[in-house]
């Protein structure tokens, strides 16, 4: 299969009129493939400017994924090359290491995989074309494991000795999903400013004779105040303030404060711009 392009996949869905055959009565028949390309477009008509970003995001892990893919079919061969020419153990290390490397590949994309699954489960709306593009890798990456599961009973059979290749990809597994949790969790706090200041949380800086000073994050604030969440999965932090201001690094564009006489809680709009200029979020309300 073809690495996935998204300017590709817009030219697919942008032409997926013409696939219609005329009849003898003159009417148009419908075809599958069109109609099924017609619903995705409809679902992201005029909405891609939400989108765009997380679209991008799941176009490069496809692209990489089936990277992935593509590399294991290739040290495959090798490995089934060598392991059926001459003296297989004069070639053992040799082999032990495409093997790791395949399993290091299947692990990285089975993380990807479920990476992607848990924020397309997450996001407000569904896009049936992801969810299928989703399964239809997953079900490469299945066929591909238990090829590989295969090959690896063969080697095996030889006497090549590849009991610590599961154990490392096991460690590869855990490292992933460690790499995953820590780069979604992200930290928030909030309380009055005499709160903030007493749990050394906040100071206030810079200004003239007592004046104009702002108040900011300060260098070695207290971590134990913040309340860890999973930015893939909260979007919404419940707040019940007369008033509310955010005095960490957040683009305005990504949030909205919800209430009309009282700040209710802050939407988070766009998760990944939230997030991207700090890990943590510090609310002083009123």
């Amino acid at each position: 299969m073809k690495t996935v392009k998204l300017f590709l996949v817009a030219a697919v869905i942008s032409a997926s009129s013409l696939f219609t055959i005329s009849c003898g009565s003159g009417e148009k028949e419908a075809n599958p493939l069109a109609d099924s390309l017609s619903s995705v477009n409809g679902e992201l008509n005029g909405q891609l400017s939400e989108k765009e970003v997380a679209l991008q995001e799941f176009v490069t892990s496809f692209n990489e994924i089936q990277d992935n893919l593509n590399a294991i079919k290739e040290k495959e061969k090798i490995v089934t090359a060598q392991s059926q020419s001459g003296d297989v153990k004069s070639k053992e290390e040799s082999i032990k290491e495409d093997i790791q490397a395949i399993y290091d590949l299947l692990a990285k994309n089975k993380s990807r995989i479920a990476s992607l699954s848990e924020k397309l489960k997450n996001s407000k709306s569904k896009i049936t074309g992801l969810e299928q593009m989703i399964a239809n890798l997953q079900a490469q990456i299945d066929t591909k494991d238990g090829e590989i599961s295969n090959l690896k009973s063969q080697l095996e059979s030889k006497n090549i000795e590849l009991s610590n290749i599961v154990m490392n990809l096991e460690n590869v597994e855990a490292e992933s999903s460690a790499k995953t949790e820590k780069i979604n969790s992200v930290y928030y706090a909030f309380g009055t400013s005499k709160e903030l200041k007493e749990k050394n949380v906040i100071t206030k800086e810079g200004g003239f004779i007592g004046m104009g000073k702002s108040t900011k994050l300060k260098d070695d604030f207290n971590k134990e105040y913040f309340t860890k969440i999973n930015a893939s999965q909260v979007t919404s932090i419940n707040i019940g303030a007369k008033k509310a201001k955010i005095i960490t690094s957040h683009p305005s564009s990504s949030y909205k404060l919800i209430g009309e006489k009282t700040v209710e809680k802050i939407e988070i709009t766009n998760t990944e711009d939230f997030w991207s200029n700090s890990k943590y979020l510090v609310i002083i309300t009123e």
